[in-house]
């Protein structure tokens, strides 16, 4: 468990915006570019083929195919530069990360498309928000008792 400060110092950085994106879906990385004066923002699109680090050090890596070679680029999951992170098309994978793809040439690269009904889609949205109120009540429940043991004399 991590200090109490930390958390709070932490928490001022996070995303606020829950990203439910997985290891092998394609998605558009939309970045905001800074040059001089001036802001813009740049898309990044391509197949997520790894998620590693916890909390803000969490970083996630695109692969793409650019002019047939291949680019991929790691971002902080938490980073200010990033605008939006928008999911094209979800992949079916069974692995953790997807440095397989690296060898892989023309159409052996795709994934296959995991679908999902709007009724499953609901439902795994619902035990998401779910899990993340039943693990605040239990941070709350834990700082609560923290601070009546810290009030009670010994």
């Amino acid at each position: 468990m991590k200090n109490p400060l930390v958390d709070a110092v932490e928490k001022k950085y996070r995303r606020s915006n829950d990203l439910d994106f997985e290891i092998g879906d394609t998605v558009v990385v939309t970045l905001r570019i800074v040059e001089g004066n001036r802001e813009r923002l740049q898309d990044f699109e391509g197949t997520v083929i790894a998620r590693h680090g916890r909390g803000l050090d969490e970083m996630f890596t695109v692969r793409r195919i650019v002019a047939n070679e291949g680019v991929e680029r790691t971002f902080p999951l938490h980073s200010p530069r990033i605008a939006t992170i928008r999911t094209v098309r979800s992949g079916k994978v069974r692995r953790g990360k997807l440095y397989f793809l690296r060898e892989r040439v023309g159409k052996a690269r795709r994934l296959r498309e995991r679908r999902i009904s709007a009724e499953a889609r609901k439902a795994a949205a619902d035990a998401r928000a779910a899990k993340t109120r039943a693990l605040q009540e239990a941070q709350e429940a834990v700082a609560a008792s923290k601070s009546e043991m810290a009030g009670t004399p010994s």
